[in-house]
């Protein structure tokens, strides 16, 4: 019987999922051998290092935004502005389905690799560029919502922090609280702009 998924899509699933759970540097060879079901000559057949895995990992995810991320939690969803928040609420339901374990995979990454090359560090920005591009389209489709003169791309990057420092925290307390409250305060903020209508 065919293999239905190719050696090197199973390779790199392996990795995305382990470098998630227990982290890059935590991950060895052999463990994503053992968990794609690969022998050693098919893993450095596609990646002669363990950094170019990590670099298709970060590109699968970079290519991937929209279908693994922007899809799923956009579904059903029309207005732009809410968009941003049903991403925001994506993450709340990833924590909450793990107890507050989930983290942001790009952004674990980025914590974890303190002084990455500079091939992994491009393809880390480029992922929180893309994520903040999704955001900043958003706020270019909503036009005057917020206010003329704010600036999207600064909104989008403060939405980003907001997403990585609520997850953060969560984690930390293993709580939604952290997360619900840094949204909730960003909601009120775009409320303050003209962006959506005030509570109440």
């Amino acid at each position: 019987m065919d293999d239905p998924l190719p050696t090197r899509d199973r390779l790199l699933s392996a990795a995305m999922r382990l470098f998630h759970q227990k982290g890059y540097q935590s991950t060895s060879i052999a463990d994503v051998l053992r968990e794609a079901e690969a022998n050693p000559g098919s893993l450095y057949h596609f990646f002669p290092t363990k950094q170019d895995l990590l670099l298709a990992v970060l590109d699968r995810y970079r290519t991937g935004i929209g279908p693994m991320l922007l899809g799923p939690a956009w579904k059903g969803v029309e207005d732009p502005i809410e968009r941003i928040f049903a991403l925001l609420a994506r993450y709340r339901a990833l924590l909450e389905q793990t107890d507050c374990f989930y983290g942001c995979p790009i952004g674990n990454l980025a914590l974890e690799l303190h002084e990455p090359d500079p091939p992994v560090r491009e393809l880390l920005a480029a992922n929180f560029d893309a994520w903040t591009a999704a955001v900043e389209g958003c706020l270019a489709e909503a036009q005057d919502r917020p206010s003329a003169g704010v600036d999207r791309r600064q909104l989008a990057t403060f939405v980003l922090t907001t997403m990585e420092g609520g997850v953060m925290l969560s984690r930390t307390h293993r709580s939604l609280e952290p997360f619900d409250a840094a949204v909730s305060t960003l909601r009120d903020y775009f409320a303050r702009l003209g962006a959506v209508p005030h509570p109440g």
